[in-house]
């Protein structure tokens, strides 16, 4: 067994004697246990889940999709960038949602905005699907679609092959396609990477590095 257990552990005790696991000597990558909890993954809002160490190749066609809950108007959902400029970003910036990409030929966002009183922001659970088909670039949240007109229409391929950043990116790292500097705080849960047929669904807790970040559990309801 390589990973640790996703799990609340209480009331520990050997030969008779009960652990105090309130004050421990060291402590790395253990949270709070929560009275409710929920599937997904939580972020902290100070780090980031990094995966695919090897490199994501975004090219020509790729659809993302995956579930978020806040409370936070800001916060980078995921980028995948190149040290060039090849990318695609998520992210979360006065409660609306930005969908980015950049081909080569300079940077495009389909832009999705709440209407009215209606909040992205409200600590509930929203569906995001994130397409790009060469140089279309579409963002559907809760089944309400935005698209956004691409005067590059010759270029069509974000040629990476980088790691992909969830939730926020370590201070060294380009990203090309993400305006904020925020870490997501929230919860996040089923993401999905589909390419043609092939469909990949992300478990955070293989992420190769993983900062503020507990897979497996979310609070019940946001404090």
């Amino acid at each position: 067994v390589t990973h640790s257990i996703p799990a609340c552990i209480g009331s520990m005790t050997i030969n008779g004697k009960q652990l105090d696991n309130e004050s421990p000597v060291s402590i790395f990558a253990v949270n709070k246990c929560y009275e409710t909890v929920q599937d997904g993954t939580f972020f902290d809002g100070s780090g980031f889940a990094a995966l695919v160490r090897e490199g994501y190749k975004v090219r020509s066609d790729v659809n993302i999709s995956l579930e978020f809950r806040t409370t936070a108007a800001h916060g980078a959902l995921l980028g995948v960038s190149s040290a060039k400029v090849d990318a695609i970003g998520l992210e979360i910036v006065h409660g609306k949602v930005l969908f980015h990409v950049n081909n080569g030929a300079g940077r495009i966002t389909a832009t999705y905005e709440p209407r009215g009183t209606n909040s992205l922001c409200d600590g509930k659970w929203h569906k995001l699907q994130a397409n790009k088909s060469k140089h279309r670039i579409s963002l559907v949240i809760d089944g309400n679609l935005v698209h956004t007109d691409n005067p590059y229409t010759q270029s069509t391929s974000a040629d990476t092959n980088n790691p992909i950043y969830v939730g926020g990116y370590p201070a060294d790292v380009k990203q090309n396609c993400l305006t904020s500097k925020s870490s997501f705080h929230g919860c996040l849960r089923n993401l999905v990477f589909t390419k043609g047929q092939h469909t990949e669904l992300f478990d955070f807790s293989r992420a190769f590095d993983l900062r503020g970040v507990f897979p497996h559990s979310c609070p019940g309801a946001e404090h």
